[in-house]
């Protein structure tokens, strides 16, 4: 490092600040040393740039995720009218949440894919389904077709994130760990904005809603091929037995100096082929509670922040200050990316813990500034800047912090035995409580009004807050072995 040596460097990825993290190790030269023991123990970090191009082709996954979130806003009331049922708003219903329901089916076994073939194969199997389902919404007449499309899109969309976050945390080394999470979630909003930009047209081009489905099939291809020349993550292989492959794929993903230390850490916590004679009820109970307790609550905080609602709401708030809704929805997108990229900057800085606490905090303050706009006390010119304030707040609170961090930390903090799996049942609660605020806001905004619905939301942060400062534990710069040492007890 500057101004010093590396004499000093003992983990396999030590850690490093992100300033340093693209200058430092750029160009050096690593090396490796035996202790006394005959211990492998390693001088120096991988490169960062050896990892990035696997990890730039499996975030397609959190891309296409983004962009099938968002692919039926501005293309639902051409859809409607081409597929005969405008005015329906039980179909309209269906259309998007049968995607939801695809979703939780996906992400439920989701785990047991990713350890059963593999990571890459887990993405190409992500990526099938969304092919078929996007090209059968594209060419469809019928209606029943539309949500058979959806359905199998929303299979992939599970599967994804939950592959996705896998497959980062075990490639990326330790130092740039944060950096290369947040990629999931940058990733997610340029799908999610690219829907809405692509969507415009669809109000006043016939059939351009079709375009839409179609287009999304080209990098669900792309991810699908260009998987098959990615690294297998290094982990599964250990837990595989498949040593030797494992130090092929690491040689790839580290270089040569840094594969004997990492097999030989990764022997310590990934034991060949127990990821089989995992329990679903050992996930519940036991020594491995308190971690799936964490990750589970982490995900169910993140929605019942109401992210969602907020999000649903935004339009309405923009068109009351006179916003045309394509305008809003861009805005919301930008806001939405700019705290991503933020994020990914302050991750192996700042840390998880803190970006957690600190995007908590913000939301409550954002959700306090909607209550106090939908109170009596506030004059009427005043009520517009408080609600588009606001709302934008709140969105790039969530970028910065709820969004990006709880699926990078689950993924860092699961056991290896368990983690594929553990993940899964994080998802599948992650969907049943995003359901479950979609279908409750609007009935509650209705009888309660926002003043009291807001005030909900604000409480569920702060106790967000309360919440990660007891349990979370920091785990930046730290390997995926170190950390499930400090975590999970000996017996």
């Amino acid at each position: 490092m500057r101004g010093g040596g590396l004499a000093d460097a003992y983990s396999m990825y030590k850690r490093a600040s992100t300033k340093d993290q693209f200058t430092d190790y750029e160009d050096r030269e690593e090396n490796l040393d035996r202790t006394e023991n005959g211990v492998w123990k390693e001088i120096g970090n991988p490169s960062w740039k050896r990892p990035l191009p696997h990890i730039l082709v499996a975030i397609i996954s959190s891309l296409l995720f983004g962009y099938h979130l968002g692919v039926v806003n501005d293309t639902l009331e051409s859809m409607s009218l081409d597929l005969d049922f405008s005015g329906s708003t039980l179909a309209e219903g269906l259309v998007v949440s049968t995607c939801l329901g695809g979703a939780l089916l996906g992400s439920i076994f989701s785990g047991w894919i990713a350890d059963g073939v593999g990571r890459r194969r887990g993405f190409q199997l992500c990526a099938l389904p969304m092919i078929i389902g996007a090209s059968m919404s594209a060419a469809t007449s019928t209606l029943g077709v539309m949500l058979l499309g959806r359905l199998f899109v929303g299979i992939g969309m599970g599967l994804g994130p939950a592959v996705a976050a896998l497959y980062v945390a075990e490639v990326s080394p330790a130092f740039v760990r944060g950096t290369y999470g947040s990629f999931t979630q940058i990733a997610t909003c340029l799908g999610l904005l690219g829907s809405l930009l692509i969507g415009i047209p669809a109000k006043d081009t016939a059939g351009w809603w079709r375009v839409c489905f179609w287009i999304s099939t080209i990098p669900a291809a792309l991810l699908a091929v260009l998987m098959e020349f990615c690294a297998e993550s290094p982990h599964w292989l250990v837990k595989r037995g498949r040593i030797d492959l494992a130090e092929e794929e690491l040689e790839k993903l580290m270089g040569a100096s840094h594969v004997k230390y990492a097999i030989a850490e990764m022997s310590k916590t990934d034991k060949g082929d127990e990821v089989d004679n995992v329990r679903f009820g050992e996930l519940l109970y036991g020594r491995h509670f308190k971690v799936v307790y964490i990750g589970s609550a982490l995900f169910a905080l993140q929605q019942l922040s109401g992210i969602n609602a907020v999000f649903y709401f935004s339009s309405t708030v923009f068109k009351k200050a006179g916003v045309p809704t394509d305008t809003a929805n861009t805005c919301v997108g930008i806001v939405n990316l700019t705290g991503s990229i933020i994020a990914m900057m302050l991750m192996d800085r700042l840390g998880r813990k803190v970006l957690l606490i600190g995007s908590f905090l913000g939301m409550a303050v954002a959700t306090g500034l909607q209550v106090a706009a939908a109170s009596s006390f506030v004059p009427s010119f005043a009520v517009l800047y408080l609600s588009v304030g606001g709302t934008l707040l709140y969105v790039l609170a969530f970028s910065l912090g709820a969004g990006p961090v709880p699926s990078l930390l689950l993924s860092e903090i699961f056991p290896g035995r368990i983690r594929a799996k553990a993940m899964a049942l994080c998802m599948a609660a992650h969907w049943v409580i995003n359901f479950l605020v979609g279908l409750l806001f609007l009935p509650m905004l209705e009888h309660l009004g926002p003043q009291i619905v807001y005030a909900v939301f604000a409480g569920f942060c702060l106790f967000a807050v309360a919440f990660v400062k007891k349990n979370v534990v920091e785990t930046k710069g730290k390997t995926l072995q170190e950390i499930e040492f400090a975590l999970l007890p000996s017996h």
